[in-house]
């Protein structure tokens, strides 16, 4: 099959995934991207990886994601739509994911959000994520925008200078109010460090609240661990839960908890742990390892990528992230590769 052929037969069956054979869609988009992705080919010939005999999922080479900070990752040739790019300090290099599609990274985000939360266009969506709107090229606030797009509500918006207006639709959504006719779900989708501001300005009664946060001190607070965080922000909003996303610049879909730090993904989403000391090798579910992850909406770029996360990956699928690698730049296959 040629590459416009195979790419349209992935692209039909990624559209609507429920997660039903996850296994036969990764070994296709493996092959794909075996065939038509130069930088995986080249990657996997490395590793001296037989393509032909990979018939599991595990078997597959998982590319370093710090790959995406110099090299432009494409499977195929075409024009990137826009580029998705990561926050990062002073000289430090950042990840880039080019987007052939922009309209097929929405649908997939609110695929994704759907199967915990439902319909977005139910939400009243509101979004404090300051050092995301203060760049550009965040997929974060492509997809809180699609988001808060689709919603029905007038007062669902993004959150910077305005933060007595977002205190006011707040309180005012109280079911304490008197005045208060609520009756759709409410959603703070907040960047770590602005949520924490918040908190400190002011005690609010967020009972009726989904607050979800989306990590990223970046340097702006100290750093906290996530239970520290959850508990402070569960004290200041009177709150059961502190919700959380996971993504990143170089994933298309995200996984979502609903407390107590265990996520479970898209259905386009699948998690693995590989051993800390022997990146080719998975770890045992349950165990502590650096998470690798199968994107199959990451069809068009590289869908199948070893990140410097630490975690856990249980047996239903659901995994926890515990924190980041030390010293996650240096890479001897990143090294080998750039050699090559």
């Amino acid at each position: 099959m040629n590459y416009g052929k195979q790419r349209q037969h992935i692209y039909q069956q990624i559209q609507a995934f429920d997660g039903a054979g996850f296994e036969p869609l990764a070994l296709e988009v493996f092959r794909f991207q075996a065939a038509f992705n130069p930088l995986y080919a080249r990657y996997t010939s490395l590793l001296n990886i037989d393509i032909q005999s990979v018939s599991k999922m595990e078997a597959i080479p998982f590319l370093p994601i710090q790959f995406f900070k110099n090299h432009e990752i494409k499977t195929g040739e075409w024009p990137a739509e826009t580029v998705f790019t990561s926050s990062g300090t002073t000289g430090e290099a950042t990840s880039r994911h080019h987007v052939r599609d922009l309209d097929f990274y929405k649908k997939n985000t609110v695929h994704g959000f759907q199967q915990q939360y439902g319909d977005p266009a139910n939400w009243l969506v509101l979004a404090l994520l300051p050092s995301y709107l203060e760049r550009t090229g965040s997929s974060l606030v492509v997809m809180a925008e699609h988001f808060i797009q689709l919603s029905k509500h007038p007062q669902s918006g993004f959150f910077l200078k305005n933060i007595e207006d977002l205190i006011k639709i707040l309180a005012e959504r109280s079911p304490k109010n008197p005045q208060s006719a609520i009756r759709n779900p409410v959603i703070l989708i907040g960047v770590s460090f602005a949520l924490l501001d918040l908190a400190e300005r002011q005690s609010l009664d967020l009972q009726h609240v989904t607050i979800m946060e989306t990590g990223g001190m970046k340097g702006r607070r100290r750093e906290l661990t996530r239970s520290e965080l959850h508990g402070f922000l569960q004290e200041k909003f009177n709150v059961p839960a502190i919700h959380s996303e996971y993504g990143m610049t170089e994933l298309f879909s995200q996984a979502y908890s609903t407390g107590q730090g265990i996520f479970r993904p898209a259905p386009t989403l699948r998690a693995f742990a590989r051993e800390i000391t022997d990146p080719l090798t998975l770890q045992q579910p349950g165990k502590t390892g650096i998470l690798n992850l199968i994107d199959l909406a990451n069809f068009d770029t590289c869908a199948f990528i070893a990140t410097d996360d630490l975690g856990r990956v249980f047996p239903d699928g659901s995994f926890e992230v515990l924190g980041r690698l030390d010293n996650s730049d240096v890479r001897g296959c990143n090294l080998m590769v750039a050699g090559a």
